[in-house]
């Protein structure tokens, strides 16, 4: 991490929940605020820039109307996009109001018929700094060698890290009294079939209906795991068809800090939903 970027979170520690407009006056010295790296320690606001349509989605208007997979709405979204000879805008389809248009066409991403490309809004967009940002400068940040850092700056990481240090003590159980058994299971180094199986338990605990969302499985498991640590075995699970990793479409239904644990794309929602693969 370099000063810069460091002075950029120093900077985000010192604003209320740690996030703030981009464009206000809290980062106006800083050239190519929307570009500072670690995008695992930050996020920013999304919105779909351009859309295109793709050979599914063209081959699905082939269909019988009355068969279409799609809402009226949506057809008529993939309509626009299909006569257009090159990556369409969404102010480009005047017929549905912002929001809605944003949604459908981020509904229709999700499900391979368009490509998006995902940009930072020019207007109202927020950055704000991650779960992982906030484990990352409380556990495991190690700054070297020598830099002129504002004690302001120096100020917020301080309160940053007595706020965290704080929560982190006061999540921690006291000691069980002898003979008593702890009434939460610890489990270390589980094996990928063993994450298999908290996941169905999960799933049958929370009546998730095989839509598990990821942050439960991660309050399960981290600590003692990393945040990279269980991506991995998720990973080789799905590439094993044992899950599916699906992504968040109604962002609205959950809270920032329930989406933060999901697992970022480079374009696209993140991740979200851990479905088990029925064989």
């Amino acid at each position: 991490m370099d000063t810069n970027e460091f002075k950029f979170l120093l900077k985000l520690l010192g604003c209320a929940k740690y996030r703030v407009g981009l464009s206000s006056s809290t980062f106006s010295s800083f050239k190519g605020k929307d570009k500072i790296g670690y995008s695992e320690l930050v996020d920013y606001s999304r919105e779909i820039a351009t859309g295109k349509i793709l050979p599914p989605g063209q081959a699905l208007l082939k269909l019988d109307p009355a068969e279409l997979p799609v809402t009226d709405k949506e057809r008529k979204v993939l309509d626009k996009l299909s006569k257009a000879t090159a990556k369409t805008a969404p102010s480009e389809i005047t017929s549905l109001k912002a929001a809605e248009r944003a949604e459908i066409l981020k509904n229709l991403s999700e499900r391979g018929l368009i490509s998006a490309e995902i940009k930072i809004p020019r207007i109202k967009a927020e950055v704000w700094l991650t779960e992982r940002g906030i484990k990352f400068l409380r556990d495991e940040y190690s700054p070297e060698g020598k830099a002129n850092i504002n004690l302001d700056l120096l100020g917020n990481y301080l309160r940053c890290l007595r706020e965290n240090l704080r929560v982190k003590l006061e999540q921690v159980s006291p000691p069980q009294p002898s003979g008593e058994q702890p009434g939460v299971e610890t489990i270390i180094n589980p094996s990928d079939e063993e994450i298999l199986q908290i996941i169905e338990k999960l799933d049958s605990e929370l009546g998730t209906e095989n839509y598990l969302p990821i942050f439960h499985l991660r309050q399960k498991l981290q600590p003692p795991m990393s945040r990279d640590e269980l991506d991995q075995p998720l990973y080789r699970l799905q590439k094993i068809d044992k899950i599916e990793l699906r992504g968040l479409v109604h962002s609205q239904d959950y809270t920032q800090e329930q989406v933060n644990p999901g697992i970022s794309q480079r374009s696209g929602s993140p991740l979200f939903f851990i479905k088990l693969t029925i064989n």
